[in-house]
Protein backbone atom coordinates (compact mmCIF):
# COMPACT_ATOMS: atom_id res chain seq x y z
CA UNK A 1 0.00 0.00 0.00
CA UNK A 2 1.26 3.45 -0.82
CA UNK A 3 -0.18 5.23 2.20
CA UNK A 4 -2.70 8.00 2.71
CA UNK A 5 -2.90 10.73 0.06
CA UNK A 6 -2.68 14.13 1.76
CA UNK A 7 -4.40 15.95 -1.11
CA UNK A 8 -7.24 13.42 -1.02
CA UNK A 9 -7.60 14.11 2.70
CA UNK A 10 -7.88 17.84 2.05
CA UNK A 11 -10.51 17.18 -0.63
CA UNK A 12 -12.58 15.11 1.80
CA UNK A 13 -12.42 17.86 4.44
CA UNK A 14 -13.43 20.43 1.83
CA UNK A 15 -16.36 18.27 0.72
CA UNK A 16 -17.66 18.22 4.30
CA UNK A 17 -17.21 21.97 4.58
CA UNK A 18 -18.94 22.52 1.21
CA UNK A 19 -21.93 20.49 2.40
CA UNK A 20 -22.26 22.75 5.42
CA UNK A 21 -22.01 25.83 3.21
CA UNK A 22 -24.73 24.62 0.86
CA UNK A 23 -22.37 24.05 -2.08
CA UNK A 24 -23.03 20.30 -2.09
CA UNK A 25 -26.00 20.56 -4.50
CA UNK A 26 -23.84 22.14 -7.20
CA UNK A 27 -21.01 19.68 -6.55
CA UNK A 28 -23.36 16.70 -6.98
CA UNK A 29 -24.48 17.99 -10.37
CA UNK A 30 -20.91 18.58 -11.50
CA UNK A 31 -19.99 15.03 -10.49
CA UNK A 32 -22.68 13.73 -12.85
CA UNK A 33 -21.40 15.88 -15.72
CA UNK A 34 -17.83 14.73 -15.18
CA UNK A 35 -18.80 11.05 -14.97
CA UNK A 36 -20.94 11.22 -18.12
CA UNK A 37 -18.16 13.02 -19.96
CA UNK A 38 -15.63 10.34 -19.03
CA UNK A 39 -17.65 7.16 -19.46
CA UNK A 40 -20.80 8.02 -21.42
CA UNK A 41 -24.38 8.82 -20.46
CA UNK A 42 -25.69 5.32 -19.68
CA UNK A 43 -25.60 4.61 -15.92
CA UNK A 44 -25.94 0.87 -16.62
CA UNK A 45 -22.66 0.89 -18.56
CA UNK A 46 -20.93 3.65 -16.58
CA UNK A 47 -20.65 2.72 -12.91
CA UNK A 48 -19.09 6.06 -11.95
CA UNK A 49 -22.15 7.79 -13.41
CA UNK A 50 -24.49 5.44 -11.54
CA UNK A 51 -22.76 6.31 -8.25
CA UNK A 52 -22.91 10.03 -9.05
CA UNK A 53 -26.62 9.82 -9.90
CA UNK A 54 -27.41 7.85 -6.75
CA UNK A 55 -25.57 10.40 -4.60
CA UNK A 56 -27.42 13.25 -6.33
CA UNK A 57 -30.76 11.59 -5.62
CA UNK A 58 -29.76 11.17 -1.96
CA UNK A 59 -28.93 14.89 -1.97
CA UNK A 60 -32.43 15.71 -3.27
CA UNK A 61 -31.26 16.96 -6.67
CA UNK A 62 -34.38 17.12 -8.91
CA UNK A 63 -34.71 14.49 -11.63
CA UNK A 64 -34.77 17.16 -14.36
CA UNK A 65 -31.45 18.55 -13.15
CA UNK A 66 -29.92 15.08 -13.10
CA UNK A 67 -31.11 14.36 -16.64
CA UNK A 68 -29.81 17.70 -17.90
CA UNK A 69 -26.43 17.10 -16.24
CA UNK A 70 -26.15 13.68 -17.92
CA UNK A 71 -26.97 15.17 -21.31
CA UNK A 72 -24.50 18.01 -20.82
CA UNK A 73 -21.72 15.63 -19.85
CA UNK A 74 -22.45 13.25 -22.71
CA UNK A 75 -22.66 16.13 -25.19
CA UNK A 76 -26.35 15.54 -25.96
CA UNK A 77 -27.77 18.88 -24.85
CA UNK A 78 -29.65 20.34 -27.80
CA UNK A 79 -28.87 23.84 -28.95
CA UNK A 80 -25.73 24.23 -26.79
CA UNK A 81 -22.14 23.32 -27.61
CA UNK A 82 -19.73 23.02 -24.71
CA UNK A 83 -15.96 23.17 -25.03
CA UNK A 84 -13.57 21.62 -22.53
CA UNK A 85 -10.80 24.03 -21.56
CA UNK A 86 -8.16 23.49 -18.86
CA UNK A 87 -6.51 26.50 -17.22
CA UNK A 88 -3.17 26.13 -15.46
CA UNK A 89 -1.39 28.45 -13.09
CA UNK A 90 -0.09 29.11 -9.62
CA UNK A 91 -1.53 30.05 -6.26
CA UNK A 92 0.26 31.77 -3.36
CA UNK A 93 3.77 30.44 -2.82
CA UNK A 94 4.02 28.95 -6.31
CA UNK A 95 1.49 26.19 -5.62
CA UNK A 96 0.34 24.44 -8.81
CA UNK A 97 -3.33 24.68 -9.76
CA UNK A 98 -5.24 23.05 -12.63
CA UNK A 99 -8.82 24.07 -13.40
CA UNK A 100 -10.96 22.00 -15.77
CA UNK A 101 -13.89 23.88 -17.30
CA UNK A 102 -16.76 23.14 -19.66
CA UNK A 103 -17.90 26.35 -21.33
CA UNK A 104 -20.18 27.53 -24.11
CA UNK A 105 -18.25 30.82 -24.29
CA UNK A 106 -14.47 30.70 -23.96
CA UNK A 107 -14.27 34.50 -24.33
CA UNK A 108 -16.30 34.87 -21.13
CA UNK A 109 -14.65 32.11 -19.15
CA UNK A 110 -10.97 32.92 -19.83
CA UNK A 111 -10.87 36.40 -18.22
CA UNK A 112 -12.94 35.15 -15.28
CA UNK A 113 -10.43 32.34 -14.65
CA UNK A 114 -7.55 34.82 -14.92
CA UNK A 115 -9.24 37.03 -12.34
CA UNK A 116 -9.72 34.15 -9.90
CA UNK A 117 -6.02 33.25 -10.18
CA UNK A 118 -4.82 36.80 -9.51
CA UNK A 119 -7.32 37.59 -6.75
CA UNK A 120 -5.11 36.02 -4.06
CA UNK A 121 -1.74 36.79 -5.60
CA UNK A 122 -1.60 33.86 -7.98
CA UNK A 123 -1.07 33.89 -11.73
CA UNK A 124 -2.47 32.06 -14.73
CA UNK A 125 0.19 30.28 -16.80
CA UNK A 126 0.81 28.77 -20.21
CA UNK A 127 -0.63 25.42 -21.24
CA UNK A 128 1.51 22.67 -19.74
CA UNK A 129 3.15 24.83 -17.08
CA UNK A 130 1.92 22.59 -14.23
CA UNK A 131 0.25 19.65 -16.03
CA UNK A 132 3.55 17.71 -15.98
CA UNK A 133 3.21 17.44 -12.20
CA UNK A 134 -0.15 15.62 -12.33
CA UNK A 135 -1.27 12.20 -13.52
CA UNK A 136 -4.82 11.14 -14.27
CA UNK A 137 -6.10 8.35 -12.07
CA UNK A 138 -9.39 6.64 -11.27
CA UNK A 139 -10.34 6.67 -7.58
CA UNK A 140 -12.88 4.28 -6.06
CA UNK A 141 -13.78 5.24 -2.49
CA UNK A 142 -14.63 2.25 -0.30
CA UNK A 143 -16.16 2.99 3.11
CA UNK A 144 -17.21 0.95 6.11
CA UNK A 145 -15.92 -0.46 9.37
CA UNK A 146 -13.80 -3.56 9.82
CA UNK A 147 -12.48 -3.69 6.27
CA UNK A 148 -9.57 -6.10 5.99
CA UNK A 149 -6.82 -4.25 4.10
CA UNK A 150 -5.22 -7.31 2.56
CA UNK A 151 -8.53 -8.77 1.39
CA UNK A 152 -9.51 -5.44 -0.19
CA UNK A 153 -6.12 -5.12 -1.86
CA UNK A 154 -6.40 -8.66 -3.24
CA UNK A 155 -9.92 -8.06 -4.58
CA UNK A 156 -8.95 -4.69 -6.04
CA UNK A 157 -5.84 -5.95 -7.83
CA UNK A 158 -7.73 -8.95 -9.17
CA UNK A 159 -10.29 -6.51 -10.63
CA UNK A 160 -7.51 -4.54 -12.34
CA UNK A 161 -6.67 -1.84 -9.77
CA UNK A 162 -3.19 -0.40 -9.36
CA UNK A 163 -3.05 0.16 -5.60
CA UNK A 164 -5.01 0.89 -2.43
CA UNK A 165 -4.55 3.91 -0.14
CA UNK A 166 -5.96 4.44 3.33
CA UNK A 167 -8.33 7.41 3.63
CA UNK A 168 -10.23 9.22 6.37
CA UNK A 169 -13.40 7.15 5.79
CA UNK A 170 -11.92 3.84 4.65
CA UNK A 171 -9.82 3.22 1.57
CA UNK A 172 -9.25 4.65 -1.89
CA UNK A 173 -8.66 2.15 -4.67
CA UNK A 174 -6.43 3.55 -7.42
CA UNK A 175 -7.09 2.54 -11.02
CA UNK A 176 -6.27 3.53 -14.56
CA UNK A 177 -9.04 5.89 -15.75
CA UNK A 178 -10.22 3.34 -18.32
CA UNK A 179 -10.63 0.69 -15.63
CA UNK A 180 -12.62 2.78 -13.14
CA UNK A 181 -16.10 1.40 -13.83
CA UNK A 182 -14.93 -2.22 -14.02
CA UNK A 183 -13.07 -2.04 -10.70
CA UNK A 184 -15.90 -0.20 -8.95
CA UNK A 185 -18.46 -2.74 -10.19
CA UNK A 186 -16.29 -5.69 -9.13
CA UNK A 187 -15.78 -4.31 -5.63
CA UNK A 188 -19.49 -3.67 -5.20
CA UNK A 189 -20.27 -7.22 -6.35
CA UNK A 190 -17.72 -8.44 -3.80
CA UNK A 191 -19.76 -6.81 -1.05
CA UNK A 192 -17.84 -3.58 -0.51
CA UNK A 193 -19.59 -0.23 -0.07
CA UNK A 194 -18.55 1.99 -2.99
CA UNK A 195 -19.22 5.55 -1.84
CA UNK A 196 -17.77 7.26 -4.88
CA UNK A 197 -15.98 6.58 -8.16
CA UNK A 198 -14.32 9.34 -10.14
CA UNK A 199 -11.46 10.20 -12.46
CA UNK A 200 -9.14 12.75 -10.89
CA UNK A 201 -5.66 14.28 -11.22
CA UNK A 202 -3.17 13.34 -8.52
CA UNK A 203 -0.02 15.48 -7.95
CA UNK A 204 3.35 13.76 -8.32
CA UNK A 205 5.04 16.21 -5.93
CA UNK A 206 3.54 18.53 -3.32
CA UNK A 207 4.28 21.93 -1.78
CA UNK A 208 3.76 22.48 1.94
CA UNK A 209 1.77 25.50 3.04
CA UNK A 210 3.81 27.40 5.62
CA UNK A 211 1.26 29.59 7.40
CA UNK A 212 -2.41 29.62 8.38
CA UNK A 213 -2.92 32.73 6.24
CA UNK A 214 -1.51 31.01 3.17
CA UNK A 215 -3.73 27.99 3.80
CA UNK A 216 -6.80 30.22 4.06
CA UNK A 217 -5.89 31.91 0.77
CA UNK A 218 -5.43 28.60 -1.03
CA UNK A 219 -8.64 27.04 0.30
CA UNK A 220 -10.52 30.25 -0.52
CA UNK A 221 -9.08 30.22 -4.03
CA UNK A 222 -10.17 26.61 -4.58
CA UNK A 223 -13.64 27.43 -3.22
CA UNK A 224 -14.10 30.33 -5.64
CA UNK A 225 -13.07 28.20 -8.59
CA UNK A 226 -15.46 25.40 -7.56
CA UNK A 227 -18.33 27.85 -7.18
CA UNK A 228 -17.94 29.05 -10.78
CA UNK A 229 -20.61 27.58 -13.06
CA UNK A 230 -18.16 26.62 -15.82
CA UNK A 231 -15.67 24.86 -13.55
CA UNK A 232 -15.90 21.08 -13.40
CA UNK A 233 -12.83 20.17 -11.36
CA UNK A 234 -9.97 21.87 -9.54
CA UNK A 235 -6.68 20.16 -8.69
CA UNK A 236 -3.72 21.40 -6.70
CA UNK A 237 -0.53 20.08 -5.10
CA UNK A 238 -0.49 21.80 -1.72
CA UNK A 239 -0.12 20.10 1.64
CA UNK A 240 -1.42 21.65 4.85
CA UNK A 241 0.44 20.51 8.01
CA UNK A 242 -1.81 18.96 10.68
CA UNK A 243 -1.20 21.82 13.12
CA UNK A 244 -2.37 24.39 10.56
CA UNK A 245 -5.40 22.23 9.64
CA UNK A 246 -6.29 22.11 13.33
CA UNK A 247 -6.00 25.90 13.56
CA UNK A 248 -8.32 26.24 10.56
CA UNK A 249 -10.93 24.12 12.34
Amino acid sequence: MSGHSHWSGIKHRKAAQDAKKGVAYQRLTKNIIAAAKTGGGDPNANFALKVAVDRAKEGNVPADNIERAIKRGAGNLEGVTYEDVTYEGYGPGGIAVMVETSTDNRNRTAPEMRSLFTRVGGAIGEVGCVAWNFERRGIVSVTGKGIDEEELLSAAVEAGALDVDESDDGFEVITEPSGLSAVASALKEAGYIVANAEVTMEPKTTVQVKTKEEAEKMLGMIDRFEEHDDVQNVYSNFEIPDEILAALG
